[in-house]
């Protein structure tokens, strides 16, 4: 009696767990990454855009909590986004949050069973990164013509990204005290809370002296902030926001194609290895876990290569027989 007494009660915990409601489930989750995982606020929020979705679904579908969300209810959610026409690589991130969000779920013990675990991301196309060439950067980075201290922190930052490789989550943390500009180089705060070394030129160190004797004093309003770049109310920049001003620079430069601060970092790479510089070393200034992740920017550069040589080698096009 005494042993099923304790079944019984050991039920009756599962089942109150399970009965979690479905917004505190998914609101622990995003807490979980915000402040044990440490993912970047434009991660995070595009966690939480994901989950929208999702719930979206589940209210077309009636489904009300966590015990209903199966593997039949996940497969429908597949087709339910292909139905929507969404890009491979959209779906395949949707999917891949739903996985990490019940991944959580089941070892917090909200979820009996993860109803994502048998089911596969769309293949996805390869597709190249899109960079700048050297006179498209040339002139997105030589836009700024004016010196106000928008204008200058415009400019610094645009170098900073392009010069550094930086991803733009760590480049809204960068603070002034981080940088050694007699070395030319500062630690950034990576991907999974990993430390690096990133190093510069003289060209990003001349504008961060700029930047700095001119233009933040007049940003900074006296608040103390310890970051390098601050908005015009003297407040630390934030992603976002660093996406709208390059948006901006873009149209004023005359650039056609879309850019955003990844396709600087993109422009980086391809540079560097288009320079001459090892897959290694390139793969420890991007801060890139795996080198395959890192590969391919050489596909960039071969596509590079493989042009120059179509247009100038005089036997790499056809000829017609007996002409």
């Amino acid at each position: 009696m005494i042993v099923l007494h304790w079944i019984l009660i050991v039920e009756i915990l599962s089942l109150s767990m399970m009965k979690i409601k479905m917004e505190e489930a998914f609101a622990s989750f995003l807490t979980y990454i915000e402040s044990e995982k440490q993912y970047s606020e434009y991660t995070v929020a595009n966690y939480r855009e994901d989950l929208k979705e999702f719930k979206t679904f589940l209210t077309k579908e009636s489904i009300t909590s966590l015990e209903e969300i199966d593997y039949t209810t996940i497969r429908s959610y597949l087709m339910y986004l292909y139905q929507k026409k969404y890009a491979k690589k959209t779906i395949s991130r949707y999917i891949s949050t739903l996985r990490s969000c019940f991944k959580y779920l089941t070892e917090e013990g909200m979820v009996r069973d993860n109803p994502t675990l048998l089911i596969s991301n769309p293949k996805l196309d390869k597709t190249l990164p899109h960079y700048l060439n050297e006179l498209e950067i040339e002139q997105l980075l030589d836009v700024e013509k004016e010196q106000t201290p928008l204008s200058i922190r415009n400019e610094t930052m645009m170098e900073f990204l392009y010069s550094t490789g930086v991803r733009v989550s760590e480049l809204v943390a960068v603070k002034v005290n981080d940088l050694n500009q007699s070395e030319k180089k500062l630690v950034v705060l990576g991907k999974g809370n990993k430390e690096r070394v990133v190093l510069y030129g003289s060209r990003l160190a001349e504008l961060i002296d700029w930047y700095l004797k001119d233009a933040r004093p007049l940003l900074s309003h006296h608040k103390n902030s310890p970051y390098l770049f601050l908005n015009k109310n003297g407040n630390q920049l934030t992603t976002a926001g660093i996406r709208d001003i390059l948006k901006r620079e873009v149209k004023k430069s005359g650039l056609k194609q879309k850019i955003t601060p990844h396709t600087l970092r993109h422009t980086y790479a391809t540079h560097l290895l288009n320079g001459g510089a090892d897959l290694k070393s390139v793969q420890e200034l991007l801060g890139h876990e795996n080198l395959s992740t890192t590969q391919i920017y050489t596909h960039v550069s071969n596509e590079r290569l493989r042009n120059v040589y179509l247009k100038a080698h005089p036997r790499s096009r056809e000829k017609k027989k007996h002409e």
